[in-house]
Order: structure tokens, then C-alpha cells, then sequence
């Protein structure tokens, strides 16, 4: 079976990207460490710096890719600091590249170009700096709530569950772990989808924590990587900014609340949501790691993955989630 990305090499990507955006590229090819698509940054002949995106295939449809371009647009169009994916020679901000795999058939790889923006990584240190994290936040969200992303991933009562049974068609947890493993996600899910069900869904960023954020000195903060955006509660986004667990951060996310809602109101009942999202957030990992498992490189990344006491650990920290919840 051929894995995503065992057909595409730099090369072919190069050429795709100088094909279809019609640029004059030099021999520069960095690739970027992520490891859930193929990311490079490139340089044309006139000195513009460009970073190329190549999403894995199968894990987005073709319309959900394009839901997150949408949104990156109307972020752009209001002046928030996002960096939008540049349109090609024909105005798709998508083109594909088709490969033949080894074992027949084509593999597809859809692909997006995008200006690099250089920064340094934000790390909050004081009261201003938590205030500007919820400032960026709110503004993200106002426009997130304009329209919805019928495509993309909605935090619905049962989507806990479905990466369980995900997780068990496989064969997984370990048999050992199998009862304490489900007998965690149960006592979960009968608090989370209660919350679920009453709350008000947007498109948030999904993955928008520190690492994902930029300091642009003169410019202010840039937030980067819409890869995650989902259809979710507000409070999905801003419990990824902290620091810990959310007890003990009560001061940084009342900073957080009182710059987001500078731009927009916080339904406070969402604060029970934070740390129910957090057990969601370990199951869904795991299920995202189940899919890889068979690539090349995932070992390297994940060297003791699936194994006896993998499992011991995953299961146990997910026990002590559950305790912090029902605490």
C-alpha cells in the first residue's frame, strides 16, 4: 500500500508550484518541520520568499481545504493578521498535483501556495501580552461567525465516541488497557455531550496555541496554520492558550476574556467546556496518530507508539483528565 507522501519528492513539488503559479522559483527548497502535510518555503527569481503547502492526501476533501482558503480570505479582507493563500494563474487557490503510485492508480495532492512571513514565536510573559492574545482571538471569531464550514469537523455530541470506535476498529487500546481505556471515555462523553449539545458553534482556528502564533516586530501578532479549523465553541481556541490546566490559570484566562471581549461577548457557560475539550483534544490525537501509523517516517516521530506500555500511560493520563473533570 502506498503511504501519502512516498510518490512526492521536492523536485516534483517544486515544479508543480513553478507551474502552476507561473514563477520564476530558484534551486532553494526548505522543507518546514510538520509532519501532518508536506510544507517547504521557496524563493523566486526576484527575491519573494513563499512557503508551499502540500495537504495530506485523504484527510481533507477538496470543498473542506477550500472552506479554510474562504476563511482565510475573510480574515484577510478585515485586516486580521493572517497570511492567505495566494490565487494561481487560473485563480484557484488549490490546484492539485496527480501522481501514479507504484501500486496503480493516481495519488492526489492538493496544494497551496502562500507569502512567507517571518516572525518570532509569542510567548506571553505579561498582563498586555495575555490581553493581546484574547484581542486577536475575538477579532479571529467575529468573523469566524459570519457563516459556517459545513465540511469541516463540528464538535458535536457523539464525535468523542467516534474516535473511540475509530481507535477500536483497529484493534486499539491494548488489550489490557481496553476496559479502563473505555470506562474513561464514558464517564467523559456523559459530560461532554450534555455541553456539546448547548453550545454555540463557529469556525475557530482549532489548533491555537502559542506555537502557531508569530510576533511580527512593527506589526503585532500574525496567527498561522488554519490546517485544524473546525466548527466549534469559542472556548476551544482560547484554552489552548494557557499555559496549564485551567484551575490554576484563572488569572491568565480572565486576561485572555478580557481582551476577546473587546471584539465579541464569551458565553461564560463555556468555561465548563475547558477541560471536557482537553480529554477530547488527547482521544482525538490519538485517533489522528491510528491513521499515520502505516508512513514511513511515523516511527521516527513516534518511536514507542502502540505499544504495552504506551497504552498504560495514554489510558492512565486519560483516567487522571477524567478526575480533573469530575473535579
Amino acid at each position: 500500500m502506498t503511504a501519502p507522501f512516498d510518490v512526492l519528492n521536492p523536485e516534483l513539488a517544486m515544479e508543480s508550484v513553478r507551474e502552476a503559479f507561473g514563477l520564476d522559483l530558484k534551486g532553494i527548497w526548505v522543507p518546514y518541520p510538520s509532519y501532518v502535510n508536506r510544507v517547504y518555503g521557496l524563493r523566486s527569481a526576484d527575491g519573494r520568499d513563499f512557503v508551499a503547502k502540500f495537504y495530506r492526501p485523504g484527510r481533507w476533501t477538496a470543498e473542506a481545504i477550500r472552506e479554510e482558503h474562504a476563511f482565510l480570505a475573510e480574515l484577510a479582507a478585515a485586516e486580521i493578521p493572517v497570511a492567505a493563500p495566494l490565487p494561481d494563474s487560473e485563480g484557484d487557490t488549490l490546484p492539485v498535483l496527480a501522481l501514479e503510485a507504484p501500486d496503480g492508480g493516481d495519488v492526489l495532492y492538493p496544494f497551496a501556495l502562500f507569502p512567507r512571513r517571518g516572525g518570532r514565536l509569542f510567548d506571553a510573559e505579561s498582563d498586555e501580552d495575555w490581553l493581546r492574545l484574547g484581542r486577536l482571538a475575538g477579532r479571529v471569531h467575529a468573523v469566524g461567525a459570519l457563516r459556517s464550514a459545513e465540511r469541516r469537523i463540528s464538535f458535536r455530541p457523539g464525535l468523542l465516541s467516534a474516535y473511540v470506535e475509530e481507535l477500536e476498529r483497529e484493534g486499539m487500546p491494548h488489550p489490557e488497557c481496553r476496559a479502563e481505556f473505555r470506562e474513561a471515555v464514558e464517564g467523559a462523553r456523559e459530560i461532554l455531550d450534555p455541553l456539546l449539545a448547548e453550545a454555540r458553534l463557529l469556525r475557530i482556528h482549532g489548533d491555537f496555541h502559542r506555537g502557531n502564533i508569530l510576533d511580527r516586530p512593527g506589526e503585532g501578532l500574525l496567527l498561522m496554520d488554519f490546517d485544524d479549523m473546525v466548527m466549534g465553541p469559542a472556548v476551544q481556541d482560547l484554552w489552548l492558550l494557557l499555559p496549564g490546566p485551567s484551575d490554576e490559570c484563572r488569572r491568565e484566562f480572565a486576561l485572555i476574556l478580557e481582551g476577546y471581549e473587546e471584539f465579541r461577548p464569551f458565553d461564560s457557560a463555556e468555561r465548563a467546556l475547558i477541560e471536557p475539550l482537553r480529554f477530547l483534544r488527547m482521544v482525538h490525537y490519538l485517533a489522528w496518530q491510528a491513521r499515520q501509523r502505516g508512513d514511513a517516517g511515523f516511527l521516527r516521530h513516534f518511536p514507542d507508539w502502540g505499544g504495552r506500555a504506551f497504552w498504560i500511560k495514554e489510558t492512565e493520563d486519560l483516567r487522571d483528565q477524567l478526575r480533573r473533570m469530575d473535579g
